[in-house]
């Protein structure tokens, strides 16, 4: 089958009705490949660390903030608990975090970085510069990325 019939097959007839549904109109995909590519890319900088991307981003929050509920760390990564508790198991089993129930109120979690995975950041500082160079977008277009994803992001959860 040549690739006029394969069109005509695909098309059925109703030029343009499936316009939408064409793998190169979709937004979707590019999202999807650049997201699977970035994480594979910082895989091996990760690996010196000893951690995964998820992992990493987990602690991210942790040396920004300190100590966090497991709630709000969920809403900081969009991760819901069943996603971030065995995340966050590992991670205490790496001695790189602590979970310990709030004295406040006894329902919520609150996990906090050991001196371990505080020392940590200071081998996670190398990845950002790391990453620039193989992602290779100039400040301006990056910044702009940034703007549009998060515009993206808040209308998603709205």
């Amino acid at each position: 089958m040549d690739s006029t019939e394969k069109k005509d097959i695909v098309s059925d007839g109703a030029e343009g009705r499936y316009d939408c549904i064409k793998l190169e109109n979709q937004l979707c995909f590019p999202l999807y490949v650049c997201s699977k590519e970035i994480v594979r890319r910082y895989k091996p900088f990760l690996d010196e660390m000893g951690i995964t991307y998820t992992q990493y981003i987990t602690m991210m929050v942790l040396w920004e903030r300190g100590s966090v509920t497991v709630s709000r760390l969920g809403e900081c990564l969009y991760l819901d608990s069943g996603t971030l508790t065995p995340v966050l198991k590992t991670l205490e089993a790496k001695g790189l975090v602590v979970r310990k129930r709030s004295a406040e109120d006894e329902r919520s979690v609150i996990v906090e970085a050991t001196e371990a995975g505080m020392a940590l950041r200071e081998q996670a500082v190398t990845v950002p510069p790391r990453m620039g160079a193989c992602v290779n977008l100039s400040q301006e277009d990056a910044m702009e990325l940034y703007r549009i994803l998060h515009l993206l992001i808040d209308n998603i959860g709205k």
